[in-house]
């Protein structure tokens, strides 16, 4: 039986030290951390030194130039560009302008928002891809609903939207405020 060579093991945490780097705040060595968040490099001298820095620099990259376009903010062109968060659209002239859009453009609905009554319901996607529908004159206006909206006036209490929803395999108007929440069958109120 041979013996294990411990100096394999030394050289091992060597040259993790080499990968990561020493502390630019207390010279310590720089070690692979994990939180809820995920792994990241931190000072092995923590709590002493708080000095963190993400696992992977995330550094945006422009994918395509949109041709015949101009930046609102300052006239240079703007890119589809990639960043830590996914596809966006963004300013040439990153880092002096920060102007970015979506690549998803909301849909209007041309139905007045209720709450504000100066704004219009737009269709927006969320980070997980399901829609919901929102004022477009955020955030002065913080009016949201999850199902499409109607112009139909509630019989309950008068509001001018009902939403678009079904219930038990058919489809329904619902009113969107929590006190009221009166339905509308759908086949029954078109054939009045």
């Amino acid at each position: 039986m041979s013996k294990i060579n411990s100096s394999l093991f030394s050289a091992n945490e060597h040259a993790l030290q080499q990968a990561y780097g020493d502390c630019p705040k207390c010279n310590s060595v720089l070690a692979l951390r994990h939180s809820k968040n995920g792994p990241f490099i931190g000072c092995s001298s923590y709590p002493d030194c708080d000095y963190t820095k993400p696992l992977k620099e995330y550094q945006e990259s422009i994918i395509k130039v949109i041709d015949g376009s101009s930046c609102p903010s300052c006239q240079h062109e703007l890119a589809i560009k990639k960043g830590r968060y996914g596809l966006f659209i963004g300013c040439t002239n990153f880092p002096d302008c920060h102007h970015i859009e979506s690549p998803k453009k909301s849909a209007e609905t041309k139905i007045v928002c209720p709450s504000c009554k100066e704004g219009e319901l737009q269709k927006r996607p969320n980070k997980h891809g399901h829609y919901f529908y929102s004022c477009n004159t955020y955030p002065k206006c913080k009016y949201v609903v999850n199902d499409p909206p109607v112009v139909h006036e509630c019989p309950a209490c008068n509001w001018p939207i009902m939403l678009d929803k079904s219930s038990q395999g058919q489809r329904v108007l619902r009113c969107p405020q929590k006190h009221c929440q009166h339905k509308v069958d759908i086949e029954k109120d078109i054939s009045e």
